[in-house]
């Protein structure tokens, strides 16, 4: 399987609903991500341009696009943000790819 970064910036109305009634918010969506076939890793409050950040493993970008969309849709995030991640053995397999394709940028 994959592994995927997933971010979420809550909407005000979804920050005023964990303030009067403070969660873990990972068991509720933990059954979500299985149901697609996935695992979650961890899950991080974060401050900044994103309020939570999840390492979740999902089988394919089909079901990775699936879940951002069902975060999307439910109304609680007002931006989701979905990054495949790539481990660090295939990112050298990667470099050797690219440095191998011939590629000239332009010049001046």
């Amino acid at each position: 399987m994959a592994y995927y970064l997933l971010q979420g910036a809550y909407t005000s109305e979804a920050w005023a609903n964990l303030l009067k009634n403070p969660t873990d918010r990972t068991e509720a969506v933990r059954p979500v991500i299985e149901k697609l076939g996935g695992s979650l890793d961890g899950a991080w409050f974060a401050f900044g341009e994103y309020d939570v950040v999840l390492i979740l493993q999902m089988p394919d970008n089909l079901s990775a696009a699936a879940l951002a969309v069902a975060f999307s849709g439910g109304g609680a995030f007002k931006s989701v943000k979905t990054m495949p991640l790539i481990e660090i053995k295939d990112g050298v397999e990667v470099l050797k790819k690219a440095a191998g394709t011939g590629y000239q940028p332009p010049s001046s």
